[in-house]
């Protein structure tokens, strides 16, 4: 292909779609990104921004971590291009702490324990008082991890940096929904989310959305300040994280359940964030809660995304679940390649659509 001729058609404005936008317009393609409100509408916009390939881990999901990892490596280099195109991501190197509540929940933190060194990656064993003592204003809980490797990024710096250096590099914005891949012509990467299968018949019933319901919160006057790790939690079975901003604001995510494609914030969720959020920061009581919204992460069937050709130049590159922000370098990288002709890394490998094929024929 033609890089100075072809159109490349991004669908979708997220974290995802503007990685690929963009790494693609760098290299010389044209590209076009079809969105009816990119940056703000999807569920980037709205993510914790936790870069966690480890804690997020568990037996049986092998070829997540490894491209959770893989992408993870190419997450400095990634924030430092873009810095260098004029701003700066908001890249986190505070490392992550994961604290249990009661006794069931540390014992969740010992099988994690004990598979992450299975796979000899890096983490500490806490008890209840070496967390507190590295996260100040964590309360009583039973025991922890100490995970450095894992960062975090300010998900809206990250986006908003995406979105200039995209414009920079001279990527249109068509501000509309995609309805037919028969109204674009040319290759086309399909980045839409959870709204990715309703634009391609091999991904109809493979990407659904997830909900999540997502608070920021702000410290008042006389307030202790957020810990200064992400603090992932086990609270009577039920997970929740607290990610620290540089401007001093807490983002505490996240609810997560099957509501189609309902975005309503209910009481619910708000209530069983704030009470599991006040059993591990008691503090967060006074904070002033600044903003409340649900978001939908786009879920595939196996916790693996679908990354690659699902008919001739139409590619996909969705269903990364949790782990969009993650997972945007590589799926940038191999879209990038795709479009060369080149073969994108090893780790891709096992994220192909084609896998959805196969499980059709058994």
């Amino acid at each position: 292909m033609n890089t100075s001729t072809t159109t490349v058609t991004v669908v979708g404005g997220g974290v995802i779609g503007l990685s690929a936008a963009w790494r693609a317009a760098a290299r010389g393609w044209r590209v076009t990104v079809v969105d009816p409100d990119p940056v703000h509408g999807g569920a980037s916009w709205l993510a914790g921004g936790m870069l966690a390939p480890v804690t997020e881990a568990w037996p049986g999901e092998e070829a997540v971590l490894s491209l959770g990892e893989a992408s993870l490596r190419r997450w400095p280099g990634f924030a430092r291009d873009l810095a260098a195109e004029g701003t700066d991501p908001g890249l986190a190197e505070h490392g992550t702490i994961v604290v249990g509540f009661d006794s069931a929940d540390a014992g969740h933190l010992d099988i994690l324990a004990g598979y992450l060194r299975s796979l000899d990656r890096d983490v500490e064993t806490l008890t209840g008082r070496e967390a507190r003592r590295l996260a100040p204003g964590v309360g009583a809980v039973r025991s922890g991890l100490h995970v450095p490797g894992d960062l975090a990024v300010d998900n809206r710096k990250l986006l908003t940096a995406l979105s200039e250096a995209a414009t920079k590099r001279g990527v249109e914005f068509r501000r509309e929904r995609l309805r037919d891949l028969s109204e674009v012509s040319g290759p086309v990467v399909l980045a839409a989310g959870a709204w990715t299968g309703q634009l391609h018949p091999l991904l109809e019933h493979a990407v659904r959305p997830l909900k999540g319901e997502i608070l920021r919160l702000r410290p008042r006057r006389g307030c202790l300040p957020p810990p200064p790790y992400t603090v992932r939690a086990m609270v009577e079975g039920r997970p929740i994280y607290l990610v620290p901003r540089e401007d001093g604001e807490l983002v505490l995510g996240a609810t997560q359940y099957e509501a189609g494609f309902d975005q309503a914030v209910t009481a619910r969720g708000v209530r069983e964030l704030l009470e599991g959020a006040e059993r591990i920061l008691p503090g967060i009581t006074e904070y002033e809660l600044v903003e409340v919204a649900a978001g939908l992460r786009a879920a595939s069937r196996d916790a693996l995304p679908y990354i690659g050709e699902v008919s001739e130049g139409v590619y996909a590159a969705t269903g990364h679940h949790r782990n969009g922000l993650l997972m945007a370098p590589a799926t940038a990288d191999a879209v990038v390649a795709w479009l060369a002709g080149e073969a994108p890394s090893s780790e891709i490998a096992a994220a192909t659509p084609a896998r959805l094929v196969e499980k059709e024929r058994v």
